[in-house]
């Protein structure tokens, strides 16, 4: 079953989701490529430009974490002072396959328009080996410029969505 993006909702973490994404489970082939929630919750406590997100279902199902990070090191690589870092997007196993990632990052944009209005892009990284995740990024918008680094895990690809006051 897929959800309509109007059914999967984006908001700041709040304590309240602890518990879940404490429990929040991901299939090994994908562990290897982003960290867990918690992982991503710990580094962003103590980092006050990193907000961690919550991807809901309904409203009220924790379904998806990830992390957007301003002032980051991919400033002095995409040269782009206002350029907003996703970091760590992942699904719980026991939601994957509905959807929730894709419905997610099409209301990606209006979010952060909404609550970082100075931010023009948002780039990330995807690991070269990582087809799925490249997949899902270029099916919402995210263009793939040529641009690299390496990372943890080998290269990496660097994606770019550019944010505008026009989208809907």
């Amino acid at each position: 079953m897929n959800l309509s993006k109007q059914q999967i909702s984006l908001s700041f973490y709040d304590e309240k989701y602890l518990e879940a994404l404490e429990r929040f489970e991901l299939p090994e082939n994908q562990a290897e490529f982003t960290a867990l929630p918690s992982e991503a919750l710990d580094m962003s406590v103590n980092d006050p430009d990193r907000y961690p997100v919550v991807i809901l279902a309904g409203g009220t199902t924790l379904a998806g974490f990830f992390v957007l990070h301003r002032n980051s090191d991919f400033v002095p690589l995409v040269g782009n002072p206002r350029a907003l870092v996703l970091r760590a997007l992942s699904v719980d196993f026991k939601h994957q396959g509905k959807g929730y990632a894709k419905a997610a990052m099409l209301q990606l944009p209006l979010f952060v328009r909404e609550h970082f209005p100075e931010a023009d892009e948002i780039v990330l990284a995807v690991n070269h080996r990582n087809y799925a995740a490249q997949k899902l990024y270029s099916k919402v918008g995210f263009e793939d410029r040529g641009l690299t680094k390496m990372g943890p895990k080998g290269l990496q690809h660097i994606y770019h969505y550019r944010v505008t006051l026009m989208e809907d």
